[in-house]
């Protein structure tokens, strides 16, 4: 057994930890207590420890030494393809039907700065949101299984975050139903989580 899964479990999975802390209910609801440039930067400086601490994450998980699994029959290769295609069309649809502004703490900071009064969540269900409500995180399982050059490493690091995607969406299921409550639930009713399938 490859000596340096143990740590790379541990690291994938404290960054997996700290990225869904900071975006629970309390930490939250105690941002918008703070108010003010807390909660205008509160979204931006999420994004920003995220990415940088992926970063580190990321270069350990290249530097580990691995040892690759195959060959794969052509099947599979050609499954690999569609996943492939199949995450960037959720991926590009996500970012046509999502407030981009919103999404990276832009217009939050904007609003903080120009003395705005923070809008509440809303929900929009056009575009791919009408096929499917997570987007991105069922791209994001896709692509991690699309990729190609599949290790004992890479094996390990896929399974770690298809699991955290899964719970991720469940865990933005119930912050939904607790901000926007009965108008998310007949959505929930009308439209599937993780696969677009009513098409």
């Amino acid at each position: 057994m490859n000596s340096a899964l143990i740590p790379l479990v541990l690291l994938w999975s404290g960054w997996c930890f700290l990225h869904s802390l900071f975006i629970t209910a309390g930490v939250q609801r105690w941002v918008k207590k703070r108010g003010g440039v807390w909660q205008g930067g509160y979204r931006l400086l999420y994004i920003i420890l995220s990415t940088s601490t992926l970063v580190p994450v990321l270069w350990y998980t290249a530097s580990v030494p691995q040892e690759p699994l195959g060959p794969f029959p052509l099947w599979v290769q050609m499954l690999r393809f569609v996943l492939l295609l199949y995450a960037l069309l959720l991926f590009v649809g996500g970012m046509r039907s999502y407030n981009m502004q919103d999404f990276l703490g832009l217009r939050q900071w904007r609003d903080y700065r120009q003395n705005r009064s923070v809008k509440p969540p809303s929900l929009y269900t056009g575009g791919i949101l009408s096929y499917v409500r997570h987007p991105w995180y069922s791209g994001g399982v896709a692509l991690l299984w699309g990729l190609p050059g599949i290790t004992d490493v890479t094996l390990v690091t896929r399974l770690l975050l298809s699991g955290y995607l899964i719970l991720g969406a469940f865990l933005e299921e119930r912050k939904m139903v607790a901000q926007i409550g009965e108008e998310y639930l007949d959505y929930c009713r009308r439209t599937p989580m993780f696969f677009p399938w009513r098409w």
